[in-house]
């Protein structure tokens, strides 16, 4: 229990967006999240999970095989 739930503007901080793309993102089940009474409390893991799930690493350049002409 020792989880730190956040508002839906603190999310929305959190990810520097709008207060709209974390409302979005629960509306569509795409975040964890708890329903306390007419509150909507996100756990910051969940936050931490959809960062790392929609992180998209770097490509590494691919060396060509062919040489460049002189």
């Amino acid at each position: 229990m020792n989880e730190r739930y956040l508002s839906v503007v603190q999310v929305a901080e959190l990810l520097g967006t709008t207060v709209r793309f974390p409302r979005r993102l629960v509306a569509e089940r795409r975040i964890r999240y708890v329903k306390v009474g007419t509150h909507v409390r996100i756990p910051e893991s969940a936050v931490q999970d959809y960062i790392s799930a929609n992180t998209i690493e770097p490509r590494r350049p691919q060396r060509s095989r062919f040489r460049r002409a002189a």
